[in-house]
């Protein structure tokens, strides 16, 4: 299926057959694999930054920046949690489920419009979608509802980068270990 959106042209909005790899191998819980399929080779959390523009921007193109160099001239899919106080991209597009019953927008899109769809239409500080990946499904990013921690999953090169990168705040997580960084609550 094909929308028009009037800040970005035509775009093919995605179904849970796009997702489906991830609804059947996510599980509710503290591991990474609660945003995660634990299909990848390494896996990471990023934390976002709490009132700071410079920072909240420089973690958008930090992580953008890693994830284009790995998938090199593929499409992504975007996903934006259908949160009524946010508004959502595509009012009209059927939603996919995820994780907790969670209702997404998925929109096959690319690198520019992760970084910058949101921000023209809600004019807010993150402008990251909620969930990434690209069409080859080599690594996933997801921010699951309530929590102010990324989790990535990807090649061992790509969360490697994502773990020495200056502007992100990190740490490696392993399957089973809890996901939650340190000093940070689970809502």
């Amino acid at each position: 299926m094909n929308l028009t959106n009037s800040n970005s042209g035509s775009w093919r909005i995605g179904t849970d057959a796009e997702t489906a790899w991830i609804a059947d191998n996510t599980s509710a819980g503290l591991t990474i694999t609660s945003a995660i399929p634990p299909v990848f080779d390494r896996y990471a959390t990023i934390v976002v930054p709490e009132d700071d523009d410079a920072a909240w921007e420089a973690l958008d193109r930090a992580l953008v920046s890693i994830l284009r160099v790995e998938s090199a001239n593929q499409r992504w899919w975007l996903g934006y949690l259908d949160n009524s106080a946010d508004g959502i991209l595509f009012p009209e597009a059927p939603r996919v489920t995820l994780y907790a019953g969670w209702r997404y927008v998925l929109v096959e899109a690319g690198p520019e419009p992760a970084l910058t769809w949101r921000k023209l239409t809600w004019r807010q500080r993150r402008s990251l979608p909620d969930l990434i990946f690209p069409t080859d499904r080599c690594w996933l990013v997801s921010r699951l509802s309530d929590d102010d921690w990324i989790c990535v999953g990807g090649p061992a090169g790509l969360v490697h980068k994502v773990l020495r990168h200056a502007d992100l705040e990190t740490r490696r997580v392993e399957l089973g270990q809890d996901a939650t960084p340190p000093g940070h609550i689970v809502m």
